[in-house]
């Protein structure tokens, strides 16, 4: 195993908790998962995102802090690695496209003094679906503070993900485009997303790969 820490990530229904399930059970690996159903903001948020944005992404904050800061410093010796759904950057990405500037601002300069203190991912997965696809998963698991998510907030999530791996040259980046595939329901599908993610040699910084 080349690697020790490994994270999956995309855009609002693109199945990142269900993979990282199955890959955690597959490998005897330990699962990180996010928290956010317990977040109370989240559903005010979706009803009035400009009076709940601040406090939501503050809380989003703290609670990834926290979360991972815990489980990334409690090494479990029965478990091959760590695999978790979400990375702290993500705070980042989201709250770019739902704070004020001035909030925004003020919010990154929060975010940069605790980031440093995090360990970093040896592997960044991101799952790559088109939004109609993503809305059709949205619909289909049914959350109904989700159900309000627009076409356009997910294209702007999407563009905020892509803007940022460009940026960064320190991490080892690897997107995966799983429009063409079922890894949920379809287990030839699921193998050959496990071996894409596990022997793809992956250089620092941004690396795509179309199933």
């Amino acid at each position: 195993m080349d690697y020790n820490f490994i994270v999956i990530e995309g855009n609002i229904g693109a199945g990142k908790t269900s993979l990282s399930h199955k890959i955690a059970e597959e490998c005897n690996a330990k699962l990180i998962l996010e928290q956010f159903a317990e977040n109370p903001f989240l559903p005010k948020f979706y009803k009035d995102p400009e009076k709940y944005s601040f406090p939501l992404e503050m809380s989003f904050l703290a609670d990834r802090y926290n979360q991972l800061k815990k489980e990334l410093s409690e090494r479990d010796l029965f478990k091959s690695f760590t695999i978790s759904d979400y990375y702290f950057m993500k705070s980042l990405i989201f709250s770019k496209q739902t704070l004020q500037d001035d909030e925004y601002s003020l919010y990154r300069q929060f975010f940069h003094i605790i980031y440093n203190s995090l360990p970093k991912p040896d592997l960044y997965v991101y799952l790559h679906s088109d939004v109609d696809r993503l809305l059709g998963n949205i619909k289909t698991r049914g959350r109904e503070y989700e159900q309000e998510i627009s076409e356009d907030y997910l294209e702007k999530i999407q563009e905020s993900y892509f803007e940022f791996f460009k940026q960064q040259r320190d991490l080892k980046f690897l997107v995966i485009d799983t429009n063409n595939i079922d890894f949920v329901n379809n287990e030839e599908d699921y193998q050959k997303l496990l071996d894409t993610i596990f022997k793809t040699k992956c250089e620092k910084g941004l690396n795509r790969v179309i199933l």
